[in-house]
């Protein structure tokens, strides 16, 4: 069980601002006029104290409250172009912001829980003792703002009112993060105090990136204190390590649904789309995939895209699973976005009128970002994450450098984006899930969609994700288990959020008919590995609309599928409609490729993750009753038909 403010709050620790009478003169001392007569305005004694002692330990030699005013997000913007950490492009609204080479991606080998002795965390978490953490802080974060500016801003993870946001403070010198979090989640400045005292916590983020210094990036800790909710981020500047708002906090969330929320709320690294069925009837999915595997492209296949990354999901009074986006932009990796595969999102980064910071992408001579994988003319020159750059550049060990680095990304509100359901994903009341998928890089293994006939089978194929390591993380490499695709961001062990995972999803609250389907998606298989004569995947991006308009249709009762010993399998003739409506041919032979199962991939896989799960403690056993029953029908097949076995034999 974790258990909340235990041990010692690092952050009141360190600056040793006590009371608010202490807090009060802090800001007295520190801030002007204009800010002290914002920060006046939140009255919660907490918040305040958490501002006061970031002040004390940072010495910033200014203190900006962020209010969310126009005017205040402008200072912001401005600030991070007079500080260099942005720069302007020739397209009204673009800037372009630059990490180290060094600090590009998730520095996974330095981001730490902070633990109090004895707390059981998971076994894919990295963990550092309390006074471990406190002694670090110490010696890099006092003082580390000097001669900076402090920037304070009270935000919203999903809309202020809504049942599973929580509240959070983000504090950082850097310009570039503050704006970052403008586009990112709601400023709630004017319902911080009410949005408090309803959820009855708030998350608290210190970020400084100090000197930006290659030299620096060493000694880079991404903190998180699991019992104090609050995040100590230092020497770097890429989002992922530094806008705390985003991972970091639901790290926190995760571990609040888990042991304080159970059968109540989950928190999700999924997106959230909707999709027009027949009748222009709307269902809407949330589906989990490892960073860097197509998140971002399944969320914006739907007609109604409310999320591409996180979600907060609850189930409500009448029974039915809703979900909101704790995120109101996208934070996105523009490696292969193209018109082809990506047109809602290319029509905000190359057309007119949205508002686009860009990270580690190649500018070219004419100011115009430029990335691999765009399918536009490759330019002569320009200027990238690397310094100069132009085709056929190698680095000092003679690897080609790439025009961009596969991490770049691009940061703008989603409600640019054409296919956005603005409305719906700014209501409290969130959206209703009917289906929930996972997916991960598979190139051998499972088939494109597969549905879970019961909700322990659903959970499990959650739990059994695994994938190619990304460029999201710096340090990550080869084939991991990543489960449900949440696996870096659940801190405690990870049988408590699979049977936090159970007992949801076999929940009695479900209203009749409510009970969503739990499905698997997988895009990558290859034809070499299932039997193709040519190179590379079997299908493309603009598959997934078909794997999703399958899904929309079992879900609302209108196909029937092939039972499976791992689950429901769509049929050819459903399939060939869908794809038709897509204007593309498929091909018999192609279902037949991607639907056959190959019994010795898929037994293989379930011994990987038994025994990956039998070094966890206290694992539900639930979970291995689900692998035998489907292991001795998958060896019962292979005796009858063959270690590939073909869809028609299970019809």
């Amino acid at each position: 069980m974790l258990e909340l403010k235990k041990g010692e709050d690092i952050l009141a620790a360190v600056g040793g601002v006590a009371t608010i009478s202490e807090a009060m003169e802090v800001f007295q001392e520190t801030l002007d006029t204009a800010n002290r007569d914002k920060i006046a305005l939140i009255r919660s004694e907490e918040a305040l104290l958490k501002v006061a002692n970031a002040i004390v330990m940072c010495k910033p030699q200014r203190v900006f409250i962020d209010a969310g005013t126009e005017e205040d997000i402008q200072w912001i913007r401005d600030y991070s172009l007079q500080v260099g950490e942005e720069k302007d492009l020739p397209k009204d609204g673009h800037t372009i912001h630059f990490d180290l080479p060094q600090d590009q991606a998730r520095l996974v080998n330095q981001t730490y829980y902070i633990i109090n002795e004895g707390e059981q965390m998971s076994s894919l978490a990295k963990s550092v003792l309390r006074h471990e953490a406190l002694d670090y802080v110490k010696e890099y974060m006092i003082g580390i703002m000097e001669n900076k500016t402090m920037m304070v801003g009270f935000f919203s993870r999903g809309p202020a009112g809504a049942e599973a946001a929580i509240p959070a403070i983000e504090i950082s010198s850097s310009g570039y993060v503050f704006h970052s979090a403008e586009l990112l989640y709601r400023n709630c400045f004017s319902d911080f105090d009410a949005e408090v005292e309803r959820a009855g916590l708030f998350f608290t983020n210190v970020h400084a990136e100090g000197p930006n210094r290659p030299e620096d990036v060493p000694n880079a800790r991404i903190f998180m204190d699991r019992s104090w909710q609050t995040t100590f981020s230092t020497f770097c500047t890429y989002a992922g390590n530094t806008l705390l708002l985003k991972k970091g906090n639901h790290r926190f969330s995760v571990d609040y649904a888990t042991y304080y929320k159970r059968e109540e709320q989950l928190s999700e690294h999924m997106f959230i789309t909707g999709m027009t069925g027949p009748g222009g009837r709307k269902t809407f999915f949330a589906g989990a995939a490892p960073s860097g595997c197509g998140k971002t492209t399944t969320a914006m296949v739907g007609s109604d895209f409310i999320g591409d990354d996180l979600a907060q999901i609850w189930i409500d009074d009448d029974g039915i699973i809703r979900g909101i986006n704790p995120e109101k932009g996208i934070f996105g990796i523009v490696e292969d976005v193209n018109r082809k595969g990506d047109p809602y999102l290319m029509e905000c980064l190359r057309g007119e009128g949205t508002e686009v910071i860009w990270s580690n992408v190649l500018i070219d001579d004419n100011g115009v970002p430029q990335w691999v994988g765009n399918d536009e003319a490759t330019p002569s020159h320009g200027v990238n994450f690397q310094g100069e750059w132009y085709p056929g550049k190698t680095d000092e060990n003679g690897n080609l450098v790439p025009m961009s680095h596969k991490n770049s990304r691009c940061t703008l509100l989603a409600s640019a984006i054409k296919n956005h359901a603005t409305a719906l994903a700014e209501d409290p009341a969130g959206v209703p899930l009917k289906v929930f998928t996972y997916s991960g890089r598979d190139a051998d293994t499972m088939p494109p969609v597969w549905v879970a006939k019961t909700a322990d089978e659903g959970v499990i194929i959650g739990a059994s994700i695994v994938s190619q390591a990304t460029a999201t993380e710096v340090g990550a490499t080869g084939v991991r288990r990543q489960p449900w695709a949440n696996a870096p961001f659940i801190p405690g062990a990870l049988a408590d959020y699979m049977e936090a995972q159970l007992t949801f999803f076999n929940s009695d609250k479900f209203a009749q008919g409510f009970k969503p389907v739990l499905a698997g998606l997988n895009y990558f298989l290859s034809h070499e590995n299932r039997g193709g004569n040519g190179t590379g995947l079997l299908g493309e991006k603009k598959d997934v609309k078909v794997w999703l308009g399958w899904l929309e249709l079992y879900a609302n009762g209108d196909v029937d599928a092939i039972g499976t010993p791992i689950g429901m399998l769509p049929k050819y003739e459903d399939l060939k409609k869908l794809f038709a409506d897509i204007d593309k041919e498929y091909p018999k032979s192609l279902y037949d490729m991607q639907f056959a199962l190959y019994v010795d991939n898929i037994v293989n896989r379930i011994d990987l993750q038994k025994e990956a799960y039998s070094k966890e403690e206290d694992i539900p056993k639930r979970l291995y009753e689900v692998y035998e029953e489907q292991k001795k029908a998958l060896l019962a097949l292979k005796e009858q038909y063959g270690a590939i076995v073909a869809i028609e034999n299970l019809v």
